[in-house]
């Protein structure tokens, strides 16, 4: 029971550190070659070189619902409500999560850079405004740009990078996966309630030598955790190592630390969980 106890103050306490910690804003270059992207960099106070994790947001966007009804652009050099003190509970828990944990998180967004701060709202998959943001020709290029800038900056471990993603950014991370396949890249990645659907995905099938995690709610409401087994078991057959943590009772964004998400036990339960296995998950691919 103590235990428990102490697991279900983890999120609060991450909070509670990372409410005086603005992430330092950064900008780099697309592997689309003309887009600059605006990322918000988590920085452990441990001296470096450190390993690494990319946070790939979701449909709603990386910032607060609060704050981003009105924004559009986000790039250098301007000034909009969606910024790095506007960053959703969710992305400034995980940010927090990796940097206490001696890991350097980067949190690109991908919508601000092509006037779409504002994210988009549930069920909006067929909706045409997220055609020049899709997760399965732009946004991987986002990730890969991101992959350039640390190894460019001098105090990441390289072979240390990792994904994480949510939802649309997680079926982004796996499709990023699949452009990798074997080649050298990301090292791994923790993938939470993807779309897995065909839809989503840039292939059926995900062959690469870098290991993933799906982290799955039985009663995600948005999308479908059978169709994303279905891939995990065409891919393990395939060779690649990929492990489903499916949470009985659990919605979609089960992480998302608001009471109002957490209010369904399932979800509790389902956060509690990852935010004990995901820094050993990544402990155990370093090497």
């Amino acid at each position: 029971m103590l235990i428990r106890i102490l697991v279900a103050l983890i999120p609060m306490l991450l909070m509670a550190a990372g409410a005086s910690a603005t992430p330092r804003t950064v900008t780099f270059g697309s592997a689309d070659g003309r887009t600059m992207v605006v990322g918000y960099l988590f920085q452990p106070a441990t001296p470096g070189p450190w390993p690494a994790v990319v946070m790939l947001h979701g449909r709603g966007g990386p910032y607060s619902s609060n704050d981003n009804a009105d924004c559009t652009f986000v790039g250098a050099g301007t000034t909009s409500a969606c910024n790095a003190t506007t960053l959703s509970k969710r992305h400034m828990m995980w940010g927090e999560y990796w940097s206490a944990r001696g890991y350097l998180a980067l949190l690109p967004d991908s919508f601000g850079p092509r006037g779409k701060a504002h994210g988009f709202g549930r069920f909006t998959h067929d909706d045409p405004d997220r055609a020049d943001v899709n997760e399965m020709t732009v946004r991987p290029l986002d990730a890969e740009g991101a992959l350039l800038y640390l190894r460019g900056r001098g105090d990441i471990i390289l072979w240390q990078i990792f994904l994480q993603g949510w939802s649309n950014g997680g079926s982004t991370a796996l499709n990023v996966m699949i452009r990798q396949g074997n080649a050298a890249g990301y090292r791994g990645a923790l993938v939470f309630y993807p779309g897995c659907g065909q839809m989503a995905l840039l292939a059926p099938t995900i062959s690469t030598v870098a290991p993933i995690a799906l982290f799955l709610g039985s009663d995600d409401e948005e999308v479908s955790p059978l169709i994303c087994q279905h891939v995990a078991e065409r891919s393990q057959q395939a060779g690649t190592r990929i492990d489903v943590i499916l949470y009985s009772g659990a919605t979609h964004d089960f992480d998302e630390p608001s009471s109002r998400r957490q209010s369904t036990p399932g979800n509790q339960a389902a956060m509690d969980d990852a935010l004990v296995k995901a820094a050993g998950i990544l402990d155990s691919w370093k090497n």
